[in-house]
């Protein structure tokens, strides 16, 4: 029941001129690919802005944690996010606030989910959820955000702190109930509980005791997301040992490949653009030093950069041959195995 409350209401925020957008995005993709080249109609239905690149946590296959970016780290201003929201507001429909970092650390969060609430947009976040107390809880479930991912992975404080490191469970779980609990209270319908649960050698055995675990809590759904690994080529001990649980396969020479095949098309570049916190459209969340900048909302309308010169001689490279792109070689999209 949960989840079609979730999509209902999701759909609810369709408007005349947004339900026509997505129709033009998607006739036009599926044009692109059957005549071979770029046709963009629409502007993208959903987008994700970035709140923040700090982190608490040190996760051993994310630049956030490794601090190992090589562009510019800080916060978003309401003013970057403002222009987005103005920019795209009218015919998006799903704003995810989140690319990388921890969007909590952010003060101005929760403000930052009202005001695109007040822009009629369909809310998400993810989050490790060391920073939800008992008044940050009640705050989210009052802030109107639709959708909140949870990071669990793991059951036991090893198995989490595995890939976590510097986390707590504990403090996951807690965050957790609490969310529950003023859901409840305040009988909200949102936000859309889900547990992610990342899957890795340390945690594979743990399966069927999360789902268990999920529906003892109280969330809305637990999802298993297969994990992405750059050093993947040579095998990593991430990797799960069940070939359901991973997006590499391993081939007779002893390599990894990953199991994406690649198609020289991609649905990203017409429907899911990142604004990254300093205002720079980038192509999707793969591209997670903002490798490829098409252009800034603080000095331009997004709808110039969408339809933009270095924005379609980029998606004309995705039909080129998308396995020369850097940021596409460990894409997983087509690759959900196991939920």
């Amino acid at each position: 029941m949960g989840k079609i409350l979730d999509l209902a209401n999701l759909f609810s925020r369709f408007t005349p001129a947004r339900f026509m957008n997505a129709l033009l995005v998607i006739v036009s993709y599926y044009l692109s690919r059957m005549m071979g080249k770029p046709i963009v109609w629409g502007m993208p239905v959903s987008i994700a802005l970035e709140p923040t690149t700090a982190c608490n946590l040190r996760c051993p296959q994310c630049p956030s944690g490794l601090k190992s970016f090589t562009r510019d780290t800080g916060n978003i201003k309401s003013a970057t996010l403002e222009k987005a929201l103005t920019d795209i507001g009218k015919t998006a429909l799903y704003a995810n606030l989140y690319f990388q970092g921890e969007p909590y650390i952010h003060k101005d969060f929760l403000k930052m989910v009202s005001m695109a609430k007040q822009a009629g947009l369909y809310t998400a976040t993810s989050t490790n959820a060391h920073f939800i107390d008992d008044e940050i809880a009640k705050q989210t479930i009052r802030s109107g955000l639709d959708r909140l991912i949870i990071s669990l992975d793991g059951l036991t404080q090893e198995s989490y702190s595995t890939y976590r490191i510097g986390g707590e469970l504990e403090k996951v779980i807690r965050g957790t109930r609490l969310l529950v609990k003023w859901k409840k209270e305040l009988r909200s319908k949102t936000p859309y509980l889900i547990f992610q649960f990342l899957l890795t050698s340390h945690n594979e055995h743990e399966v069927s005791q999360a789902k268990t675990f999920a529906d003892t809590i109280g969330v809305d759904e637990i999802r298993f997301k297969t994990a992405q690994v750059y050093d993947f080529q040579d095998g990593n001990a991430l990797i799960p040992k069940n070939p359901a649980f991973t997006r590499y396969r391993q081939t007779e020479n002893g390599k990894y490949l990953i199991k994406n095949k690649l198609y020289n098309h991609c649905w990203r570049m017409w429907q899911s653009p990142v604004i990254t916190w300093d205002g720079f459209a980038v192509p999707c969340c793969f591209d997670k030093d903002a490798s490829y900048r098409f252009g800034n909302i603080n000095r331009s309308d997004f709808r110039s950069i969408w339809f933009s010169e270095p924005y379609m001689d980029f998606r004309k490279k995705i039909f080129r041959d998308r396995a020369e792109l850097d940021i596409c070689k460990n894409c997983s999209e087509g690759t959900r195995i196991f939920t």
